[in-house]
């Protein structure tokens, strides 16, 4: 490209607006920092508060309009710049390209035949921008100084790339200037295409999200006008629009990694990578700690010219809507979530307490029902059959013989605990999932707003994940129904309930399709403790984890949200498994 840096300020044209005092802008960024910093609204009013929030961002971005600063030219123009600096830095170059792939965005092509896990592409650690590579900039100081950086990994990375983006002597330009200008997510979404989503599921994420980026915005404006050294490296931060742009990169590419001693994992942008776009599959991603960089296999075989695709993981369309800004048609692993309690107010509370102890589950949870033909876990299963257990149901798997094996078959659908019982749960989810379909403001005029040409992207995206859910709901509540026939056709017709035999252990140990992903505490801890420990799940009904993948084909690198809407500034639990991608632009 010739030129170190491309930088330029938008100037004040004809819609700009007029010169605002410092006084004024502080006096608004109070206000607003203020407003999402107070009680969370009560039931029904989260969307009220939304509007007033985006009323003052939206009136903030207007004092700053003309002001915001962006690289000359188009992404285009940096991609050969960007695959240079990947060779020189020791990336792998030599069987791909960056392409436009039209609705699917940019990715990765071909240039040559490429087989199955085959090692394809790799990354240096020097080239990821990371935590420690914060800590070790200009940043230093205030992230030293801040817990609200040390507690948000993914806010540093952000800051961290503002203040990359405005130096010209930077090492990371020819990436930075790679990147999209605009995004997908909800955060770039009309008032309007968020009103589409009113009654879905993601809207609640979508809300926390704007709200939780508006804070951090409010509450680093005014941190760096103290923070005079900051200040000077980080000057682009101060205009909401910037900011939105660094929270929406990270949020849309953060992974996890190890550190360089492996023995702990830090965050990172991950260039050339983040440019594949996602299919079904598994995860063909690691991070090989001998030669210290970020690994990728091929998932399948491609043909010159073919676009090269990756595995994000299992997520939801909600997931990615929310914190990639893409909806995927195709995805194997979509879910809606169902959150389900056992009332403390209930007279057989503690025994299903204890025996959903006993089986790992938490007395209160929220679970997934998911898109394939089996819409409930083995988990949310046995969940259902405690919940709707008999007082002499549960006495005998608390106190009754073979107690172990009973709990360990709970999640098993070959073995009900009884024709009643299952006739009850069934009956529960077939009832619970057409209740949630009430909560949807359409019904059938979904698919004719998908046909109408002038349909904005943003609004199809949210008709398109609203359709979703509706569509998984139906198929639970039709499964519910199907069931509830099928067990009440048992019980009519006195068949005799399928026995558990001791044999059966082996078998269940042995098949992966059969085996029950409930944790079994030892006994003796259970009862010293009065019951097992419950763990803590994503909201997606999905245990965290964070396992690395140390050689290439193993386990991914866990990818981690960095989507503020995940994290509130003062205290903040970073979830795993975020994904990078090259969504439609």
């Amino acid at each position: 490209m010739g030129k170190k840096s491309r930088l330029k300020t938008q100037k004040s044209g004809s819609g700009a607006s007029t010169v605002v005092s410092p006084k004024e802008m502080l006096n608004l960024i109070s206000e607003l920092l203020q407003k999402c910093s107070g009680a969370a609204p009560s039931a029904g009013r989260e969307w009220e508060e939304y509007v007033q929030i985006r009323g003052l961002v939206e009136k903030i971005r207007k004092k700053q309009k003309g002001l915001s600063v962006m690289f000359e030219g188009s992404r285009d123009d940096y991609f050969s710049e960007l695959m240079t600096w990947a060779q020189e830095n020791g990336a792998s170059c030599d069987c791909f390209t960056v392409t436009n792939f039209g609705s699917e965005g940019y990715g990765l092509q071909a240039t040559r035949d490429i087989k199955a896990e085959e090692l394809f592409l790799w990354v240096p650690r020097k080239m990821l921008m990371t935590v420690e590579s914060a800590q070790n900039s200009v940043l230093g100081p205030l992230h030293s100084q801040d817990r609200i950086m040390q507690a948000m990994g993914n806010v540093t990375l952000a800051l961290h790339l503002l203040c990359e983006r405005a130096s010209s002597s930077s090492s990371w330009l020819p990436y930075i200037r790679s990147l999209p200008q605009e995004y997908d997510t909800p955060l770039y979404y009309q008032q309007d295409d968020v009103e589409l989503l009113l009654g879905t599921q993601a809207v609640q994420d979508v809300l926390s999200q704007y709200k939780n980026t508006a804070r951090q915005y409010a509450y680093f404006y005014k941190l760096l006008q103290v923070h005079t050294h900051a200040r000077t490296h980080t000057h682009t931060h101060t205009h909401a629009q910037t900011y939105r742009w660094a929270v929406s990169s990270v949020m849309t590419r953060q992974n996890q990694i190890p550190t360089e001693d492996g023995g702990r994992v830090t965050l990172a942008l991950i260039p050339l990578w983040d440019m594949c776009n996602h299919t079904n599959g598994l995860i063909t991603t690691g991070y090989n700690l001998e030669d210290d960089r970020c690994e990728c296999v091929a998932l399948r075989d491609y043909k010159e010219s073919e676009q090269i695709y990756i595995f994000y993981g299992t997520r939801s369309n909600t997931e990615f809507v929310v914190h990639n800004g893409f909806f995927f048609p195709d995805n194997a692993h979509d879910r809606v979530k169902i959150k389900l309690g056992v009332s403390k107010s209930e007279r057989l509370y503690a025994m299903k307490a204890e025996v959903l102890a006993r089986a790992g589950i938490p007395a209160s949870c929220v679970f997934a029902l998911h898109c394939n033909d089996s819409p409930i876990s083995a988990q949310l299963l046995a969940f259902l059959r405690v919940f709707c257990m008999t007082e002499e149901e549960l006495k005998d798997y608390l106190l009754g013989d073979h107690t172990i094996n009973k709990i360990f078959t709970l999640g098993n659908g070959e073995f009900p605990v009884s024709w009643e019982n299952e006739i009850k749960l069934w009956t529960f989810l077939e009832n619970r999932a057409a209740l949630l379909l009430k909560t949807y403001r359409t019904t059938s005029e979904d698919r004719s707003l998908l046909e109408k040409p002038d349909l904005s992207l943003h609004s199809r995206l949210a008709i398109q994940l609203r359709l979703a859910e509706k569509q998984i709901l139906e198929k639970a509540s039709t499964s519910g129904a199907d069931k509830r026939l099928y067990f009440q056709k048992k019980l009519e017709d006195g068949a005799a309930l399928p026995r558990f035999q001791e044999s059966d252990i082996s078998f269940l140990e042995n098949d992966t399709d059969a085996k029950l992903p409930i944790l079994l505490g030892r006994l003796e801890e259970e009862e010293e403790s009065g019951g097992v420990q419950a763990e803590e799940y994503l909201l997606n009904g999905e245990k965290a984890s964070c396992g690395m993948g140390a050689e290439p084909g193993g386990d991914a690198v866990s990818r981690q949200d960095a989507g503020s809407e995940q994290e509130d500034q003062m205290e903040s639990a970073e979830r795993t498994e975020a994904h990078p991608k090259e969504k439609q632009e």
